[in-house]
């Protein structure tokens, strides 16, 4: 299993709306490498939801409920969405500013490549997130 980061504005679309909607298409994603992202997962990886510009900090852990097909939002085949599941909100949310300020996670794609939508999370990173979450 691998192990994802996705970010989303609260104000456009949140966790407890995610969680409302039970299942939703991860659209709109126009960035290369983010796009790439999506192509590599798989379904059953797991995948952090992270509030951007807004409450900055990792809210919940979603999963792949299916993999990459064509953005149906754009005719432009270079685009792919997958489909994400709410699995379980994290006990206390991770803010950003912890995620900096742990060495641990100094590589982590939310801190080198602060601007990807999504990004790849290392197995080391992941259990550093529980661990601050309380999830452990």
């Amino acid at each position: 299993m691998a192990y994802w980061l996705v970010k989303s504005e609260p104000f456009k679309y949140s966790w407890d709306q995610f969680v409302k909607d039970k299942i939703t298409m991860w659209d709109g994603v126009r960035n290369y490498a983010a796009r790439n992202n999506l192509k590599a997962m798989q379904k059953g990886d797991e995948v952090l939801f992270y509030h951007s510009n807004e409450g900055v900090e990792i809210v919940g852990i979603a999963k792949v409920a299916k993999e990459a097909y064509q953005d149906p939002t754009t005719t432009e085949e270079a685009w792919v969405v997958v489909d994400l599941k709410p699995f379980k909100k994290l006990k206390k949310p991770v803010t950003l500013a912890q995620v900096k300020a742990d060495k641990r996670l100094a590589n982590m794609d939310l801190v080198r490549l602060g601007r990807l939508s999504v990004g790849t999370v290392k197995e080391d990173e992941w259990e550093v997130v529980m661990e601050l979450a309380d999830m452990n």
